[in-house]
């Protein structure tokens, strides 16, 4: 960590000072443009990341008197301004480096070494580095403004695309959520939508074949024709044509593989107002479960298998609705393959049946929050697919409504 240098001088050390660090502001914070900086660690390693530029500055000017003058701390005074470049704010680092070159020509000057040729390289040193320094702040801020900007482009792209559905639907309470295996993800290919119309709740989720801005775009095409669906068409199996032409002539308009290739496994449900039936179309995708108010709980398999969307023109059967009882207590709970296909570390599969199999949870929000846990436990967090939940809960006769409530104020000591 320290080099040895040409003796220079005397070799007489005196009573000298410590330059000041002057790194006494916070790691990464808001900017002055209101841009969020690169994220900090918490706690200890946020405590030690705030303290490490004037340790190293302190550290090194201890470490100068204490030796011999044939050793200097030059390479500590430089690493200090390096440190705070990428974890501190634009003036911290400036602080930081000034201090290292206060330092560092404060030692000379005591050590009467000021003029020597070594000690004057060892400075400019400092001062390169520092300037270095600075550069590498300029670009890391710079970074985290166009990631702090894509990010609110993919916030705004998913309330877009995947809005979250109301937590009440004509009379059933409803959870969604997705959880994307790409870390920073936002929006994948898994898709769903619930909508009220006039023949009742409706409801679409889906996979999208493939990944990337590909799959994306087909989730809007998806989510565009249900919308639209949903409200016009008669029937279930109507809808599920609906999405069908939309895929397909997604699909013409594409070049390549995606032409002959892109298809959508989903599954429609429709309940009717006020009653206690499910109708439901599924076109190639994962069964759904059916959980009791008892712990009770059904796999819903389709009578009849049927071909993804954007397939219909290779099937020969047309679409036949599914009719299932769903009584008060019971919950829908919808998913796609990223949660039967999660695996854990020796590649066994999660299976959410025997998983859910005799609990029972207040609500839809409780069910999904314990089966998202439940899954990243099985797979060490460490999922490889996309997935997307969505549960429908037809609350029993006589049942408080649920509602949640946090106080706005933490109460202060000596208050319950």
């Amino acid at each position: 960590m320290a080099h040895p240098r040409g003796a220079a001088g005397d070799g007489r050390r005196g009573t000298r000072r410590a330059a000041g660090s002057g790194a006494h502001r916070a790691p990464y914070g808001t900017g002055g443009n209101g841009v969020q900086g690169p994220p900090v660690p918490y706690g200890v390693a946020r405590r030690f990341l705030r303290a490490l530029p004037p340790l190293i500055i302190g550290g090194g000017v201890v470490f100068d008197l204490a030796t011999p003058a044939a050793y200097t701390a030059s390479p500590l005074f430089s690493a200090a301004p390096l440190i705070a470049a990428p974890f501190f704010s634009r003036l911290t680092t400036l602080l930081t480096g000034i201090a290292a070159v206060l330092a560092s020509v404060g030692l000379h000057a005591y050590n009467h070494t000021l003029s020597d040729v070594p000690s004057l390289t060892e400075t400019l040193t400092v001062v390169t580095v520092s300037a270095l320094a600075m550069l590498i702040n300029l670009v890391v801020r710079r970074s985290g403004e166009r990631l702090a900007s894509a990010r609110v482009i993919a916030e705004a792209a998913q309330r877009a695309v995947l809005p979250m559905p109301a937590e009440r639907i004509a009379g059933l309470q409803c959870a969604a959520r997705y959880e994307a295996a790409q870390a920073d993800a936002f929006i994948g290919g898994d898709l769903f939508a619930v909508q009220d119309t006039p023949h009742g709740v409706r409801l679409v989720v889906g996979d999208v074949r493939g990944k990337g801005m590909d799959a994306v775009e087909a989730v809007a095409v998806v989510i565009g024709a249900f919308r639209e669906a949903a409200e016009q068409e008669e029937t279930l199996e109507g809808v599920a044509r609906r999405l069908d032409r939309a895929l397909t002539r997604e699909g013409a308009r594409r070049e390549g593989l995606d032409a002959f290739e892109g298809f959508t496994t989903a599954v429609l449900a429709e309940v009717p107002h006020g009653g206690g039936r499910v109708r439901l179309v599924n076109r190639g995708h994962p069964p759904l479960l059916l959980l009791y108010g008892d712990g009770r709980l059904e796999q819903v398999d389709p009578t009849e298998p049927a071909l993804p969307l954007g397939m219909g023109e290779l099937s020969v059967w047309p679409d036949r609705a599914d009719e299932r009882t769903y009584p008060p207590g019971a919950t829908l709970l919808f998913h796609t393959d990223g949660l039967s296909e999660a695996r854990d570390a020796h590649g066994v599969f999660y299976d959410p049946a025997a998983r859910l199999a005799g609990a029972v949870f207040p609500g839809p929000e409780e069910l999904l929050d314990a089966l998202v846990d439940d899954v990243r436990r099985h797979t060490g967090g460490g999922a490889t697919d996309d997935m997307a939940l969505l549960a429908l809960s037809r609350p029993a006769a006589g049942a408080p409504e649920r509602r949640r409530t946090m106080p706005v104020v933490p109460p202060g000591p000596g208050h319950p």
